[in-house]
């Protein structure tokens, strides 16, 4: 049941799956509540400073609270596994209604991208996150940390309401099924895969590694951060520029492949 390992938590589990305990409930809560620190920590990196992370963990609550409720223990899944669905999904979800990017944020990213792409133009090559602080005369890691939250964006923007039919439609319902993949966009994604690794290859070691640990380790900026005894703050900023660097690469490419 649960997938449990010891007498005391069926015993809890059976208290809240059978009788609704509330004392099962809260206590259930405060187990999991790890859960959710490592989703609000994930989503957190690149959302803007004043977005608070006590809103982000609020929202992620509520997403956790609605796995306990619609959690059936006869199928064959883990509640750690069906609750991560739940709390990341409430998180994104209170990110929409509150909408965490400000217009003067929206202004500084088209500002960042265009002065990104009249560089690139200038000089004929991939431009540094440095290259454009000067230029806009900022500072390097905001606009570094700036690319990535426009990154995030465009990743949540991806669930928002349309406006084209009467029906209550996400974007993500409007795309073309993706499990049948025409000739060329299975050439043009091989190819992207491609060019992303080589890009990769191109970091530093630490940018490379950072990169590793938390896209495909999924692990968090503070363990990161331990493992390679360096503040959070510092490895963020190595996450941001990297992704910065892989942005403009990516681009760059996509916009060859389509010419």
């Amino acid at each position: 049941m649960a997938h449990v390992t010891s007498e005391a938590d069926k015993k809890l589990w059976d208290m809240w799956l059978k009788d609704r305990s509330d004392d099962a409930c809260n206590e259930l809560i405060r187990r999991y509540m790890p859960l959710v620190n490592y989703h609000v920590q994930r989503i957190a990196v690149g959302l803007p400073r004043s977005v608070q992370k006590d809103d982000l963990t609020s929202h992620g609550l509520i997403g956790l609270y609605d796995a306990l409720e619609k959690f059936n223990p006869e199928r064959d899944l883990k509640f750690d596994t069906y609750a991560s669905f739940r709390v990341r999904g409430a998180i994104i979800d209170g990110l929409r209604k509150e909408d965490w990017l400000p217009r003067t944020m929206r202004e500084k990213i088209k500002k960042v991208e265009a002065v990104t792409e009249m560089l690139e133009q200038r000089h004929g090559r991939y431009v540094t996150s440095e290259e454009v602080a000067k230029e806009l005369e900022m500072d390097s890691d905001d606009v570094a940390q700036i690319m990535t939250e426009q990154f995030v964006a465009n990743l949540l923007s991806i669930d928002e309401k349309t406006n084209e039919t009467d029906r209550n439609e996400t974007f993500t319902a409007t795309l073309e099924d993706k499990q049948s993949k025409t000739p060329e966009q299975l050439i043009f994604e091989q190819a992207t895969k491609q060019e992303l690794a080589k890009m990769i290859q191109d970091l530093s070691e630490k940018e490379q590694i950072v990169i590793s640990l938390f896209y495909y380790e999924e692990m968090t900026l503070t363990e990161i951060g331990q493992i390679l005894n360096l503040s959070t703050s510092r490895i963020s900023q190595i996450h941001s520029k990297s992704i910065f660097r892989l942005q403009q690469a990516m681009k760059q490419h996509k916009d060859y492949l389509l010419r």
